[in-house]
């Protein structure tokens, strides 16, 4: 039997989302499911999947997979993603609960393609220490925004190693066993936050990365380089809000319909 599925991007962050409330996804094997259909080139393609399935906590629940196989708690991108697809296939109304791993997550469709979510509080922040990486002494910050992440910023982002740099404070001993997402910041002169991220999971950098841009933010207002709203360019050129409410964080920005259509099961089955 085919299986319906969205195509749908979160700022440049992509995704393959399936309504799995009826179980129609559970007889595949889900590494393999995953990591076939998120193939690049070779199938579907994308950042992760999302398999939407029901909840006695919330309006619904996700289990979301990197394009790697591996499950991740949270995925900022993917959570404003999710809302609309709920609201488009009549899961939800314009506001709604989600569970996640990272736990219950709030979201609020907006005007147009936009979505507003309303992220977990952002736990073990640590400001402004050092690592060493390759006979080099880093400075960065850290804070688990749902999953966790490494900030660092800089004052020439766009020509770093991103996979180089990226990858090697990703996979640094300070941050083992689970790893943490890396990413790069520099404030623009008008007032904007370029990020750009290395994500686990995914290992290399995506167009956007949600979750990425709100740790960035959060520490570019503790130091006083900005005022929350923050507006972050990702990678893909499109923005993503940030808004640090009274110990609230929240993520607004575009989750987008690409495509709808069935995968067969020579998807997956390559």
């Amino acid at each position: 039997m085919n299986i319906p599925f969205y195509k749908m991007s979160g700022a440049g962050n992509d995704f393959i989302f399936i309504d799995n409330r009826d179980g129609k996804a559970d007889g595949i094997d889900r590494q393999t499911l995953v990591t076939k259909t998120c193939a690049r080139n070779i199938s579907v393609g994308a950042d992760g999947m999302m398999l939407i399935e029901n909840s006695d906590k919330a309006d619904f629940k996700w289990r979301f997979y990197n394009c790697d196989g591996s499950e991740a708690e949270m995925c900022g991108n993917g959570a404003r993603c999710a809302g609309r697809f709920a609201y488009l296939n009549n899961i939800t109304g314009e506001k709604m609960t989600f569970e996640t791993l990272a736990g219950i997550i709030e979201a609020e469709i907006k005007e147009g393609v936009n979505v507003k979510v309303q992220l977990t509080t952002p736990f073990d922040e640590k400001s402004d220490y050092q690592i060493e990486l390759d006979e080099k002494k880093l400075d960065i910050s850290s804070v688990n925004t749902g999953v966790p992440h490494a900030v660092m910023f800089c004052n020439d982002i766009e020509n770093i190693d991103i996979m180089k740099l990226g990858s090697g404070i990703r996979y640094h001993s300070h941050f083992e066993p689970a790893g943490t997402n890396t990413n790069f910041c520099e404030m623009n002169k008008d007032g904007v936050l370029r990020v750009r991220t290395y994500e686990r999971g995914v290992e290399g950098e995506t167009m956007a990365c949600g979750t990425g841009c709100v740790a960035c933010a959060l520490f570019a207002v503790k130091k006083g380089l900005t005022k929350s709203p923050v507006k972050c360019k990702t990678t893909s050129g499109l923005m993503l809000t940030v808004y640090l409410e009274n110990g609230k964080v929240y993520l607004e920005g575009e989750a987008r319909v690409v495509y709808k259509g069935e995968l067969t099961n020579e998807a997956y089955t390559y």
